[in-house]
């Protein structure tokens, strides 16, 4: 039994069939329908079995597995809303506020290096925050904590704030001025710039900070926080974003698709 609804599969069922026919794909020519290529990766999704075994289970080779598993996210991830879509839609809802928030998704090694900021070879992927490989991604969530739109991945190792500046700020910094809508972000994102809320940090000469600073972190932190539901939200349920074995260039697309999934069982999607 899969614990997913079977209007999920039915959606995911519906966009291959619309890309299959893009393609000019022939009846019956594929190793599975459209309906079981969405089972596939729904197990995917949830179990985060091996693929080979998965395979074995609907029939076919590994390598199709993989292909079909490829499809699937694709298609997904193309219908993952993009930035300005996801804060125009906030700004409809009359949210108060957007929460953005960063995340290192777990992934194998790869041996892709890159000059750090003080000139030195590093592994590009490996997060030195972290401890581990995997890829960054940032996301912007409603004032609840649901997810909205998610980034391209990152390597692992620049910071919240380099990732933010390459993907979001720009956008931010209009919504702050457009829409009048603020962002609040944790620590790693301090000097994102107008518009986007960090907590005050004590002053390196140990000097307490005043009330009126402290009252500030305090509800600050309190609305915050609910963005780590966001990144929760995704990750348990869907246990594939726990730790991806495939490349880790693919950790965006992967995480859109599981966003689209998201949206559809929380009725965001029809």
């Amino acid at each position: 039994m899969l614990d997913v609804p079977r209007e999920l599969a039915q959606y995911v069922g519906r966009l291959l069939r619309a890309e299959r026919r893009d393609r000019g794909t022939r009846k019956g020519s594929r190793a599975l329908t459209c309906f079981y290529q969405a089972v596939f990766e729904l197990r995917w999704f949830r179990e985060n079995r091996d693929i080979a075994a998965l395979a074995r289970d609907h029939g076919i080779s590994r390598a199709t597995g993989y292909r079909c598993l490829d499809e699937v996210i694709t298609a997904l991830a193309t219908q993952a809303p993009d930035l300005h879509e996801a804060l125009q839609q906030s700004h409809n809802d009359d949210a108060t506020h957007v929460i953005l928030d960063g995340k290192l998704f777990a992934s194998d090694r790869l041996g892709e290096q890159t000059i750090s900021v003080k000139g030195r070879l590093i592994d590009a992927w490996y997060s030195g925050k972290a401890h581990e490989p995997g890829g960054n991604i940032q996301a912007l969530c409603a004032p609840d904590g649901f997810p909205l739109w998610v980034a391209e991945v990152e390597p692992g190792s620049p910071h919240d704030l380099t990732a933010a500046r390459a993907h979001v700020l720009a956008a931010l910094y209009w919504a702050a001025s457009q829409l009048n809508r603020p962002t609040l972000a944790d620590g790693g994102h301090d000097g994102a710039g107008i518009g986007v809320f960090t907590l005050v940090k004590q002053s390196s000469h140990g000097r307490e900070l005043d009330a009126d600073t402290r009252t500030y972190n305090t509800l600050l932190r309190g609305l915050r926080c609910l963005g780590e539901r966001g990144f929760a939200l995704l990750a348990d349920r869907w246990r594939a974003l726990r730790h991806t074995t495939a490349s880790p260039r693919k950790i965006g697309d992967i995480v859109k698709a599981a966003l689209v999934l998201t949206h559809f069982e929380h009725g965001r999607l029809t």
